[in-house]
């Protein structure tokens, strides 16, 4: 019998799931998310699990999850294209001043984050005048969203940042990092997705579809799976929306790493250098048409990164662990999909609870970032293993460059 790089769940009915989770916990609350979701009648051959997987609101974070004909919104998040995008540049590490502060600060002040004001008039994760690069970009953006918002008038609100959060990087696991790799090249590093308006496309079209069940009676093994079929309604509303704010997510990582090239440009002692020797731009939170199995299918990836034979992806570890630019094998069992990074092994509430300012500022040495309470949730510890996750998941990718940070700029 041949022996698999993953651990097989059978659910009572249903699909398999198919788990490269050998030598990294999956948590039950996980497993029974991935349980109920195998049930559902319109999964193609099985579901695939990353062995990064973890809990999430709404659906598994780490799954892959093919389906016939219908879609689940909450399969995709309200995170909708959040992603990586990194630049190898011409930099060496010997080019870099000893003291990385200025570096990190020009980067913060380059591209707001975080979030202030509950997201209101002054928010600082926000732009308070649009830069003319934003603006111009927006023009092209603007009508898909105009198109989306006469049908579904909900998805915009009054006061909306759109073109406001175009550029800007968001809160929570969002990150900015400048990189050292196994040659001490630099390297420039970014997470994060659509933000604000991808948040309400998504939160609109799960309630939606939860609508809908309700309406036609449709039980589910948890109302977080409900789902539009092919025929109905909302389903080609909510693929253009969706697509279109991949569209966004994309664009955006795009717009703030140029932001982050000039940032380090106009840093003192910078010499002139190049940022396109190597681009990598990759969604993890998404959903897209693809051939499986024989069928053609939508898959939707949440918290996983595709990675058919040679597609270059982004695996990052923590603030404090080091990173990979990896290379697809094309896993067919994996639907192409490796992990989207280590994984939280503890939610954020456990993290507050468990470690201190002084075990965060221990873990993060030698790393220019924040070291305040406030960020004790993203600390290393509160995630897996990086290299417990890249072992499972030896069959998905290959590494083609190991990253370690020296600057890490958190939402």
């Amino acid at each position: 019998m041949t022996k698999h790089n993953y651990n097989v769940l059978n659910p009572d009915k249903g699909v398999p799931v198919k788990a490269w989770t050998q030598g990294v916990p999956l948590e039950k609350e996980a497993e029974k998310q991935l349980m109920n979701a195998a049930q559902m009648p319109f999964i193609h051959s099985h579901i695939a699990v990353m062995p990064d997987v973890h809990w999430g609101l709404g659906a598994t974070i780490g799954s892959v999850i093919p389906t016939l004909k219908a879609i689940i919104p909450a399969a995709v998040g309200v995170d909708i294209g959040c992603g990586m995008m990194a630049v190898q540049t011409s930099l060496n590490a010997t080019d870099l001043p000893e003291n990385l502060k200025e570096i990190r600060s020009n980067i913060e002040k380059a591209v707001p984050h975080g979030r202030t004001h509950h997201g209101g008039r002054g928010d600082r994760g926000a732009w308070a005048d649009i830069p003319e690069r934003q603006a111009k970009v927006w023009k092209d953006l603007a009508p898909g969203l105009d198109t989306i918002a006469e049908k579904n008038p909900k998805v915009m609100r009054k006061h909306s940042n759109n073109v406001n959060h175009l550029g800007t990087l968001g809160t929570g696991n969002h990150f900015i990092e400048v990189c050292l790799d196994e040659k001490d090249r630099v390297w420039f590093m970014l997470h994060s997705g659509s933000r604000g308006i991808g948040n309400r496309i998504g939160t609109y079209f799960i309630e939606l579809a939860k609508q809908d069940m309700r309406r036609w009676h449709i039980n589910v093994p948890d109302i977080n799976l409900a789902y539009f079929p092919e025929e109905s309604d909302h389903f080609d509303e909510y693929v253009e929306a969706v697509e279109w704010a991949q569209t966004f997510a994309k664009t955006n990582r795009e717009l703030m790493m140029q932001a982050v090239i000039k940032a380090v440009q106009s840093s003192k002692g910078i010499p002139p250098f190049e940022a396109n020797l190597e681009v990598v731009n990759c969604h993890h939170n998404y959903v897209a048409r693809e051939n499986h199995f024989g069928e053609n299918v939508l898959v939707t990836r949440k918290g996983a990164v595709r990675a058919r034979l040679g597609d270059m992806g982004i695996i990052p570890g923590s603030m404090g662990a080091k990173s990979y630019i990896v290379r697809g094998l094309g896993n067919k069992d994996s639907f192409d999909s490796c992990s989207h990074g280590a994984g939280r092994a503890m939610s954020r509430t456990e993290a507050k609870r468990r470690f201190s300012v002084d075990d965060h500022i221990k873990a993060t040495e030698g790393v220019e970032c924040r070291k305040d309470k406030d960020v004790i949730d993203e600390t290393p510890a509160a995630y897996k293993d990086i290299d417990a996750v890249m072992e499972a998941q030896k069959d998905l990718v290959e590494i083609a460059h190991t990253l370690r940070q020296i600057i890490c700029v958190k939402g």
